[in-house]
């Protein structure tokens, strides 16, 4: 596949750039790099995920994008993000596909996790 034209970067809004930074870190293993005290991306990621200090949210209810990620085991990924200080706002749920929940991290921000 041609990386021209893939999707390649998503930058979100963080309240609480630090508490952003250790939620992922904790729940996911994310590794972050700091550009300033206003903005943090991961490094590592097949895509990665920038920070930037603001009072706004991404959710799906306001008309954001939903970020999806992908696990192999969901019950495992929904305690790591409960036990990293995420709030599951959608339990886990079958679809066409798969299951899958939808979470807030730390910044309010609306996050996805499915598994086939």
């Amino acid at each position: 596949m041609s990386e021209h034209h893939k999707l390649d970067y998503v930058e979100l809004p963080a309240t609480n750039i630090e508490a952003s930074k250790a939620f992922f870190t904790a729940a996911f293993g994310w590794i972050f790099v700091d550009y300033g005290p206003d903005y943090c991306c991961t490094s590592g990621q097949p895509i990665e995920v920038g920070f930037s200090r603001s009072e706004q949210c991404a959710k799906t209810g306001t008309g954001s994008a939903l970020a999806v990620l992908f696990t192999t085991d969901i019950a495992a990924t929904e305690k790591a993000v409960v036990d990293a200080g995420g709030v599951v706002v959608k339990p886990v749920f079958e679809f066409p596909g798969g299951r899958r929940f939808q979470f807030e991290d730390p910044s309010g921000n609306e996050f996805a996790v499915w598994a086939e």
